[in-house]
Parts: structure tokens; C-alpha cells; sequence
């Protein structure tokens, strides 16, 4: 049970702190410095999460990291469903503590993922799936027990995730998780709920292609 409240409590950190930057610094692809500074907050809360909880859990927070691992045969179907489940519940959390700040600071969303202007939703599906392959791909593979990066796995996932958020925002936002975009989806509405399905098949599309490329790379 620890592994599961883990995943969740994580997950609820990831959504409070990335999702929270988006808000708090009006995250907007017309001012550059809101992108990056968006990005470095994921991205930080993920190295945050990994040395936090990382020993308990493995720190996936994210159900198209689980999927991956599952389908790589690293874990059961049970684990993977529940670690799921509470990584969902924990963005939910996370978003309703965002939801409640925001709703009170006079504060416009909670950081939700849509196809941004320009974009169509087959674009932001396709963009889905291919920058979570890249992120998922990096955690398979600094991850493996024989040819990880150990210690410094925590650190280079992060790094990852940055970089895909500053690849990726033009496009939905970003969310290469689905837990992230289900939990703010629910207290922003709109285009954000609409679209959902996108960052939900998206990434499990993305994570499921990156444990096929990494099972033929580590042969």
C-alpha cells in the first residue's frame, strides 16, 4: 500500500507545483520566459519526486510510465492498475488544492491541456505521442538495471521532461501524463475536458511504443 500512497502523493505534487507554475506565471507561448519557467517547474518537481519517493515506489507518477514498465514485463498488472489509480487520484488531489488557491487569487484556470491555437486535435494527438515516447523512452532507459544511469536516473528523467516541455507547450500544453490532464481537466472545463481523450490515448500510445523501441535497443 505505501508503493500505491506514494504514487499518489507524488503525482499530487507534480500537478500542485508544475501545473501551480503554469498559473502563477500566466504561462503563455507569447512570452518565452513563462514556457521555461514552466518547465523547469515539471521538470523539477520530477527530480524533487524521484529522490523523495523514488526508493519506495520507483517514482512513475505518471500512467504512461506505468504502462511501459508493465508491458516491459517489470511489473504486475494488479501494481500497474492500482499505481494508476492513485496517480489519478493523487492529480485530482493536487488540481483541487490548485483549484482552491486559483479560485481565490482571482487566478484564471488550472494549468489544463488543450490544443493550443493553430493546432489541430489530430496535431496535438500526434504530438502526444511522440514527445512521450521520448520521455517515456529516457525513463526506460535510465532506469535499466544493467545499463542505467544509477543515482543520477532521477536527475536526467527531469532534465527529459524539461526538455519536452519546451519542445512541446506550442503544441497542448504539454502533458505526457495522463493523471496531469484528468485532474485539471475536471476543475477547468471547457476545451480542456472536450479534449481529454487526446492526453489520455496519446500518452499510452506514446509510453507503449517507447517499452517496444527499448525492448529492441537493449537486446
Amino acid at each position: 500500500m505505501k508503493k500505491y500512497l506514494a504514487e499518489m502523493v507524488g503525482t499530487m505534487v507534480l500537478v500542485l507545483m508544475g501545473c501551480g507554475a503554469a498559473v502563477s506565471l500566466g504561462c503563455t507561448n507569447a512570452i518565452a520566459a513563462t514556457v521555461v519557467g514552466t518547465s523547469m517547474a515539471f521538470g523539477l518537481a520530477v527530480v524533487a519526486m524521484a529522490y523523495a519517493i523514488g526508493g519506495i515506489s520507483g517514482c512513475h507518477i505518471n500512467p504512461a510510465i506505468t504502462f511501459a514498465v508493465w508491458l516491459s514485463g517489470k511489473m504486475s498488472g494488479k501494481d500497474a492498475l492500482m499505481y494508476m489509480l492513485f496517480q489519478t487520484i493523487g492529480a485530482i488531489i493536487g488540481s483541487a488544492v490548485l483549484f482552491a488557491l486559483t479560485s481565490n487569487a482571482d487566478f484564471a484556470g488550472t494549468g489544463a491541456n488543450a490544443c493550443q491555437s493553430g493546432v489541430t486535435l489530430w496535431g496535438g494527438l500526434l504530438a502526444e505521442v511522440v514527445f512521450t515516447f521520448v520521455f517515456v523512452l529516457v525513463v526506460l532507459g535510465t532506469t535499466d538495471e544493467k545499463k542505467g544511469a544509477g543515482n543520477l536516473a532521477g536527475l536526467a528523467i527531469g532534465l527529459s521532461l524539461i526538455l519536452v516541455h519546451l519542445a512541446c507547450i506550442r503544441y497542448t500544453g504539454t502533458s505526457v501524463n495522463p493523471a496531469r490532464s484528468i485532474g485539471p481537466a475536471l476543475f477547468q472545463g471547457g476545451d480542456a475536458l472536450k479534449q481529454l481523450w487526446i492526453f489520455i490515448l496519446g500518452p499510452m500510445a506514446g509510453g507503449a511504443f517507447a517499452a517496444g523501441a527499448w525492448k529492441c535497443l537493449s537486446k
